[in-house]
């Protein structure tokens, strides 16, 4: 017996729906308090188109499931022909509801505020006699997936904002470093002439104190020659 994915599609979509059924009805609030193009209704259309366009994506992988069974037989995956039956109506419902929320957000109330038995048979159940529901999905799904892209590139221009802001602070605290480095530059240079200044009065005090040595050395050696002098002079008086 094969694997039947029908189950675990059926709990993404009842999750969505759920999301999207929020969405709708902030959509419609917004819509009746705010006006025509403000940012907040643009921001809630665009939320609800978005997840309308992942439910629709997830619907058609349920109906493709549905298909399969269809096509495989319902008995090589353990179910019954009323089994079938109603995911068949399920999916009609569910593809029912999304047409009642892409009506809302295109503004076409009368459709989309009926009941939903009282709704157009074209849209209750897929592969209908007119090919123009498909082509409406087709130009739903292509518009949401246009939305899609575009928030992405508001993203990508947001990040790549960001990583500019980024680039001038680099380039700001680079330039800062280059003249801290030239600051530093500066003391290295200065300190560099006092300490030579310093090495020259070095220099000079040793050769005055040599100087002052030989000096005081030859004042004693005339000293003594003096009192000799004397003491001979005497000597010769005396005598």
């Amino acid at each position: 017996m094969s694997t039947d994915p029908y189950h675990e599609v059926q709990r993404e979509i009842q999750s969505l729906l759920q999301t999207a059924s929020s969405l709708r009805s902030s959509f419609l609030r917004i819509r009746s308090l705010a006006r025509d193009g403000s940012e907040e209704l643009v921001l809630a259309r665009n939320e609800l188109k978005a997840t309308l366009a992942a439910l629709y994506t997830d619907l058609e992988d349920l109906e493709e499931s549905v298909k399969i069974v269809e096509d495989t037989g319902p008995r090589y995956f353990g179910l019954d022909d009323a089994e079938v039956s109603e995911r068949r109506k399920y999916v009609g419902r569910v593809r029912r509801e999304i047409e009642g929320m892409r009506a809302d957000v295109e503004g076409r109330n009368s459709q989309s505020s009926l009941p939903s038995g009282s709704r157009s048979p074209l849209q209750s159940v897929p592969g209908s006699q007119s090919g123009e529901p498909d082509d409406e999905q087709a130009k739903w799904a292509h518009e949401e997936q246009q939305l899609l892209l575009q928030e992405q590139d508001r993203a990508i221009d947001s990040i790549s904002g960001t990583l500019n802001t980024l680039a001038q602070q680099a380039g700001l605290m680079g330039h800062e470093i280059s003249e801290h480095v030239e600051m530093l530059d500066d003391l290295e240079a200065n300190v560099d002439q006092t300490d030579s200044k310093l090495s020259n009065a070095m220099r000079r005090m040793k050769k005055f104190v040599r100087d002052t040595e030989v000096e005081t050395k030859s004042g004693w050696c005339i000293t003594i020659l003096i009192i000799v002098l004397v003491a001979l002079l005497l000597a010769v008086i005396l005598v």
